[in-house]
This record gives structure tokens, sequence and C-alpha cells, in this order.
């Protein structure tokens, strides 16, 4: 980064770190749906202030994970069948619009990027969340990244970050833990490198349609 850029300050490093913080917390369940988030609670959990807690707040509450309950109070966002079933709809369309102008579009730098992404994610540490997830996005998002649609990919993006807590909540089942998802990645990935679009798309749609069954089991 050149040297004329400011530095983040202090109270926004502390603001980033929260933020950061309560997100992997919500999204991995270790904060649950609907709990309540107190801000003297979470300043001692975090080790910061309440202002850097309530700036964190504020953001979740934008990316949706946390939801304001009174003029000050705020809580991790419910989670619900239907609101699953509305977000895995709005992605298996969306990036159904994507992955088909992606693939259609894609040169070998593009293929060559998903190549990568995917060694990357094989190479991940499970244990890792935050590295695991930020490898996993990386692949999704790589798969539709030639898109050439920049305000189709934040929608994609931001269902992403919506689903994955309901990933997580699949999670815990026995029979989720029974699904092969590396060969799952590696069909996709196959199908795409060969620009059988039909394939792709068919792939990453039973893909993702087989997280909701799982959540019958919870939800």
């Amino acid at each position: 980064m050149d040297s004329v850029v400011p530095k983040p300050t202090s109270s926004q490093s502390a603001t980033q770190r929260a933020y950061l913080e309560l997100r992997q917390q919500i999204i991995t369940g270790r904060i649950a749906p609907g709990e309540r988030l107190k801000v003297e609670v979470l300043k001692e959990r975090l080790d910061t202030g309440a202002s850097p807690v309530r700036e964190a707040l504020s953001l979740l509450t934008s990316d949706q994970l946390v939801e304001r309950i009174d003029q000050r109070g705020f809580r991790a966002a419910q989670a619900s069948r239907a609101q699953f079933e509305e977000i895995l709809n709005l992605r298996c369309h969306l990036e159904e619009l994507a992955l088909r102008a992606s693939l259609a579009k894609g040169d070998s730098a593009w293929e060559e990027e998903l190549v990568l992404a995917h060694h990357y994610l094989t190479r991940a540490d499970r244990a890792d969340l935050e590295a695991f997830e930020a490898r996993h996005k990386a692949f999704h998002m790589g798969l539709i990244g030639a898109c050439n649609s920049p305000i189709l990919l934040r929608f994609c993006s931001q269902l992403y970050d919506l689903n994955v807590r309901y990933r997580y909540l699949a999670g815990t089942t026995a029979s989720y833990r029974s699904r092969d998802v590396a060969a799952e990645h590696r069909a996709i990935l196959d199908a795409a490198v060969s620009r059988d679009t039909e394939r792709t798309v068919a792939l990453l749609t039973e893909h993702y349609r087989k997280t909701g069954a799982f959540l019958a089991e919870l939800l």
C-alpha cells in the first residue's frame, strides 16, 4: 500500500475487529439466532469499548445478521425455514444467471484462477473457520466472477454471507456430515472447466439445495 494512504485510526481498527469477531460468532452459531446482544456484555467479551461494539452492531444490521429490537437494543438475526428458502431460491436464481454469463465470457485467465481457488479450498483446514470460509467463498464467487455484472456479483456475495449461517446449522446434523462436499466441488469445477453450462448449473443448484433438504431436520 502507498505510504501516503493514512492508516486506520485505533477507533476504526477496534470497530473492525469487533465487527469481524461478532460476525464470525453469529455465522458459526456461537451466538444463537435471536440471542440478545448487550453492549455491556459484548465489550467485556471482546475486550474493547462500548463505541466500537455499537458501531459493529450497526454494520451487522446492514448485513442483516443483526436486528435492532428497540432504540438501543440488538439481537442476532432470527433464523427460520421461510427465510432460508427465500435466500436459497434467490441464490439459485441469481447465481444461475451469473454462472451462465461467466461460463460464456470466461477466458483462460478466469479458468486458471478458478482452478487455483479450488486447489486452495482443498488444502484449507476446516478447523480454521475464518480461513476455510474465505477460500470457500473465493471458489464459489470465482465460478461466477467472469459474468461482467458488478451489481449481480454484489447481490450474490450478500446472499452467500446470509446463507453461511444456515449451512453451519445444517452441519450439526449427522446426515449432513455424511455428504462428500469435496466431491461435489470437484464435479462442479470439472463441468465448469469443460464449459458444460447445463451440467454446471445443475450441479451447483443441486449442491445448494442439498443443504436446504438437510435443514428440514432442524427448522
